[in-house]
């Protein structure tokens, strides 16, 4: 099962403070305005996201149909396809896409542990 390109998404309290924080650890912002209170950073092909206010805990982000460096990919799985063949092996979720529609499109599952595991689809 193919999920695409992985990153880190961090709940964090100020979104400035950690910014420079991760900055000072080598990371660059990737493209986003920081005054909608998220942030995508990149340290050669690791990838965190910041995010301020958006969720509650920290989580393993999935992007099928992108590259680890955020570009598009030719042939992927879709996040629809990959959510059917989870629900024919038995796994619950926390929210799911929308089977009937097409693009982009998300679903949440939970691990063992209690961590949220995020595929996001953007193309």
């Amino acid at each position: 099962m193919e999920l695409g390109a992985f990153s880190l998404s961090l709940n964090v309290k100020d979104i400035a403070t950690s910014a420079a924080f991760y900055e000072k650890l080598g990371f660059s912002s990737h493209g986003v305005d920081i005054t909608q209170n998220w942030l995508i950073l990149k340290n050669g092909e690791t990838v965190i996201g910041l995010f301020q206010g958006m969720f509650d805990k920290n989580m393993l982000t999935f992007n099928p149909g992108w590259t680890q460096g955020t570009e598009p990919l030719d042939s992927f799985t879709d996040v629809r396809d990959l959510q059917r063949q989870l629900k024919a092996q038995g796994t619950q979720f926390v929210s799911e896409a929308d089977e009937e529609t097409t693009g982009p499109a998300s679903f949440i599952v939970v691990d063992p542990d209690g961590n949220p595991v995020l595929v996001d689809q953007h193309v």
